[in-house]
């Protein structure tokens, strides 16, 4: 088993950057292919990016494609979601998740972070 806690939010301005983290404790962080997902207020949650237990294959939503980055340090037992040209849209919390499974969008993920609240003010 594995315990997630993500840091790194805030509040910024519409075109800031910001990086969200994800430390992982318990169960090695390479064991698990890593999602980062947001729930912005009267919507569901859904998945921002994901990124496979090497690092070597990535998923990004259409929305966040080509402004977001999602990495991992394995050795720090880290997962990171780098925004850039934030947008007033992107405002949610964010959490990260990892799943035993294999595939990055379309499985499910099995431990969940708290959350970490990032608002973009336009």
């Amino acid at each position: 088993q594995v315990h997630l806690v993500e840091s790194g939010g805030g509040l910024v301005q519409a075109g800031d950057s910001l990086r969200v983290s994800c430390a992982a404790s318990g169960r090695t962080l390479s064991n698990y292919a890593m999602g980062w997902f947001r729930q912005a207020p009267g919507k569901e949650r859904g998945i921002v990016a994901a990124i496979s237990r090497s690092g070597g294959s990535t998923y990004y939503t259409d929305s966040v494609e080509g402004r977001f980055t999602i990495s991992r340090d394995n050795a720090k037992n880290t997962v990171y979601l780098q925004m850039n040209s934030l947008k007033p849209e992107d405002t949610a919390v964010y959490y990260c998740a990892a799943t035993e499974g294999y595939g990055l969008a379309n499985v499910r993920y099995d431990y969940w972070g708290q959350g970490t609240q990032v608002t973009v003010s336009s």
